[in-house]
């Protein structure tokens, strides 16, 4: 498995969030909705707590999500990885020795085939593909990519987790603190 024995990536929208992910044995975890002025300082807090965290690149108040963004958070604030929709920022980040996360939605066989092509051209370390409640989707564009799979979106309880997982996802992103709990200990 890509991130040890951790099957949630806490997705934490704030501080708050944070602490309540501390609580539990999470390595790995993603910030998303943060103001551009609180960057630095909560991957500094992070880090001081030995927390490998993915930072997404869209959800950035005050930043612009294109590749000089992406060059600055990578140079200045250097998280472990970001999550992006735009290939330009994943494969900057790739660029630059970062993890990188392509995000895509695949809610029919368009965008499904759109989402295989954009990959193919941002060579992202993992795809997190949303919703991640329908596994075949997840099985089909692992075996079409190669690349591990983050599903996310939708899941609600353990049975929807383990379906992912069965399906060949490496981890489920998630801000249910109830699935926190379940899979934190």
């Amino acid at each position: 498995m890509e991130f040890g024995n951790q099957k949630i990536l806490p997705a934490v929208h704030s501080m708050k969030d944070f602490d309540k992910m501390l609580k539990y044995s999470f390595e790995y975890g993603v910030f998303l909705d943060l103001h551009v002025g609180m960057v630095k300082s909560v991957f500094d807090y992070a880090n001081s707590k030995n927390k490998k965290m993915f930072l997404h690149m869209d959800l950035i108040q005050g930043l612009s999500n294109d590749e000089y963004a992406c060059e600055y958070i990578c140079q200045t604030v250097k998280p472990y990885g970001i999550i992006s929709t735009r290939k330009n920022v994943v494969k900057r980040a790739r660029e630059l020795n970062v993890k990188a996360i392509q995000r895509t939605f695949v809610i029919d066989s368009n965008a499904y085939r759109r989402s295989v092509e954009l990959i193919r051209q941002s060579d992202p370390d993992y795809i997190e593909l949303l919703p991640g409640v329908v596994p075949k989707m997840i099985e089909r564009i692992k075996t079409e990519t190669g690349k591990p799979i983050i599903a996310g979106g939708l899941i609600d309880d353990p049975e929807e987790v383990q379906a992912a997982l069965n399906a060949g996802a490496s981890a489920i992103s998630t801000s249910s603190k109830e699935l926190w709990t379940i899979f934190g200990k």
